[in-house]
């Protein structure tokens, strides 16, 4: 199902507020060398879920940071109401996910640029079965 010209203009509100409160909440905890950006925001068609998928690099610090950022979500609804609570009624509940959609085009890049040619080398795809 199609998203809605209201859940895409949420969506697109809550991408920029929740990309500033995160930014800035990396920062004033001390921790440099880290970016994180927020890819995209998928709202529910009642508004009451927003599913945020969130990019960190390098990505071998994405999983404390996702930890960090689920343990101050109540802190983060709330910053992101005071921000928009002139064009929102109700904040919907925020999920947030890691968005790997950067690694798994850097594995396809890799695979058609280095040695890992599949058609070069058949012997790297699977096996089919047959039945």
């Amino acid at each position: 199902m199609e998203e809605t010209n209201r859940q895409k203009k949420i969506g697109g509100l809550l991408q920029k507020d929740l990309a500033d409160i995160l930014q800035s909440s990396l920062r004033d905890s001390g921790r440099t060398g880290i970016l994180i950006s927020v890819s995209k925001v998928r709202v529910t068609t009642d508004l009451s879920i927003a599913k945020a998928y969130v990019s960190i690099f390098p990505s071998e610090h994405r999983e404390e940071v996702i930890k960090e950022i689920n343990e101050n979500k109540s802190k983060i609804k709330h910053e992101v109401a005071q921000r928009t609570k002139h064009q929102l009624r109700k904040m919907p509940d925020l999920s947030f996910y890691i968005d790997d959609s950067l690694e798994y085009i850097d594995g396809i890049e890799k695979s058609i640029k280095g040695k890992e040619n599949p058609i070069n080398n058949p012997d790297l795809l699977d096996k089919r079965k047959k039945s």
